[in-house]
């Protein structure tokens, strides 16, 4: 069982913020880093696995706000992190993304409760948009 603070997900006194995490899990380096940036220009701390074990592994050890995960091949090696992140909390969000468009994987991912499933490369403003309401903005303006 995992135990969270209530007030994990906001202000937590006067000038204090508990910053959020996301966990973005991808084996190219290259979107790791990608997306690393765009969520910490949105105030967000990021665990970063290049491996669907690594992040598994991540999962109901650390909490996080946000999970953005890769498809992998068609065979969809990341439905394992969506399976566990949604088993340790059922209303985080998880993206799925891919390299192009799979309908069976799209099907497959919303079915087993991902959040959306989007072909890379996402913007920031798509980034934006998939973050739970009132996440800071104040670093892209």
């Amino acid at each position: 069982m995992e135990l969270r603070c209530p007030d994990q997900k906001t202000n937590v006194g006067p000038g204090n913020f508990l910053p959020r995490k996301a966990l973005v899990v991808d084996e190219y380096p290259e979107s790791l880093g990608y997306y690393s940036a765009m969520l910490q220009a949105y105030g967000y701390q990021v665990r970063r696995c290049r491996t669907y074990p690594e992040a598994v592994g991540c999962l109901g050890n650390e909490a996080f706000d946000s999970v953005i995960v890769s498809q992998g091949t068609p065979q969809f090696e990341g439905s394992c992190v969506l399976k566990r992140a949604l088993e340790v909390d059922r209303s985080l969000p998880v993206v799925v993304v891919a390299r192009y468009l799979d309908m069976g994987t799209y099907i497959e991912a919303m079915q087993l409760g991902a959040t959306d499933y989007l072909v890379e490369p996402l913007t920031a403003w798509e980034i934006g948009r998939l973050l739970p309401y009132g996440t800071c903005l104040s670093a892209l303006a």
